[in-house]
């Protein structure tokens, strides 16, 4: 049977992408990537991005673990790696040539009126903005990525159905143990977090390793497909998530109360043991609560199911264009900014994504839906 709670809490998820990538357009916390706040004074809507940043791209690397692990009890790896790298790898490759470059437009125009494209070839500066216009997609190219390792490690543990690890994981089910080793992954986060650079130098690739973190982000998906898509394990979480969210929501009001006004996507932050604490115990409340209160579905549920990644691909080009256009050539109060984009991304980001998806060339570059399918 489908596990409903699974496509709910994702695409619940997205949802929670484009809202925060609102707040985050506007910051005035110093993160990577907006155009900036309404001042130096706080900002108290930015909490948003504190609440949201540490657990939710997380947890969608964990959903795509399980989904995994599932899929490939249905499919052939060569099957599967194939879904994989069209719906993956060409939207996150060819797709920046053919749609993205428009984001990146936005993001590299600081940079045009500066001079910094005087004298450039116009195909020179093209490439600059395609790439440029990478935006949310490190996480499909992450996740191909990912895909890829497993399917080595699919490889290499099928004949002895994961040998020693498979004992040990049947040992844990069947033990009293088993709520401490669910909670106990979570240092597995502080450690992938220490992977990252500390002190990211600005000529080197050091921020956008920090961007990807691909060994911090392999670490959940591996624990979806290995642990959490375990029945037993999926149990646990359903019947302890009343105890696991107060944990979390605790957990956070300690880390946002003081910390609020730094920047909350440095290393320093992430890698501190409080943010690794309430992600982690984010992650496992959530599913626990969707698997208790919304293993259901229906028509709308069904649609969102079908389009959250659609969604999630098209959504920065209505953001970088709505918000840079408000913020550069508007003198609207802020608040009228957030509701219109907010709006905004909500309404037009679903008719995009529509439209694009009935052209045929343009669903195989933009979204990896394969030819002859809508």
């Amino acid at each position: 049977m489908r596990k409903h709670w699974i496509d709910n809490l994702r695409w619940v998820t997205v949802l929670l992408v484009l809202l925060y990538h609102v707040v985050y357009f506007y910051n005035n916390k110093g993160v990577f990537g907006g155009i900036g706040g309404f001042g130096d004074g706080p900002q108290y809507q930015d909490v948003l991005m504190y609440i949201l940043y540490p657990w939710f791209m997380p947890l969608l690397f964990i959903l795509a673990g399980i989904s995994a692990k599932y899929s490939l009890e249905r499919h052939s790896t060569k099957e599967w790696f194939k879904a994989r790298t069209r719906k993956l790898l060409v939207p996150g490759t060819i797709g920046l040539f053919v749609f993205h470059w428009m984001v990146g437009y936005f993001n590299t125009v600081v940079a045009a009126r500066n001079g910094l494209f005087d004298g450039m070839p116009a195909v020179a500066k093209y490439v600059m903005m395609a790439v440029s216009g990478t935006g949310p997609l490190w996480f499909i190219q992450d996740l191909w990525l990912f895909s890829l390792v497993l399917l080595v490690l699919h490889g290499l543990t099928k004949k002895h159905q994961y040998g020693w690890l498979a004992k040990q994981v049947h040992a844990i089910e069947d033990s009293k143990w088993l709520p401490v080793v669910v909670i106990l992954p979570g240092v597995l986060f502080w450690v992938g977090e220490q992977t990252l650079v500390f002190q990211p130098r600005p000529e080197s690739l050091d921020g956008l390793w920090n961007l990807y973190k691909p060994l911090f982000y392999l670490i959940p998906f591996l624990l979806g497909y290995y642990f959490f898509s375990r029945d037993r394990v999926q149990h646990f979480l359903m019947q302890g998530w009343k105890v696991l969210m107060p944990l979390a929501v605790v957990s956070g009001i300690a880390l946002i109360v003081p910390t609020f006004g730094q920047d909350n996507t440095s290393p320093q932050y992430l890698a501190s043991p409080l943010n690794c604490i309430y992600g982690w115990l984010m992650c496992l409340a959530m599913m626990g609560w969707f698997m208790a209160k919304f293993d259901c579905t229906g028509r709308f549920a069904n649609y969102m199911t079908r389009s959250s990644f659609g969604l999630y691909i098209v959504h920065y080009l209505v953001i970088a264009s709505f918000g840079y256009m408000m913020y550069r050539h508007t003198q609207m109060p802020p608040v009228a900014m957030y509701i219109i984009l907010t709006v905004a991304v909500f309404t037009l980001s679903p008719l995009l994504y529509e439209g694009l998806r009935r052209v045929p060339f343009l669903r195989w570059c933009i979204f990896g839906i394969k030819k002859g399918k809508k």
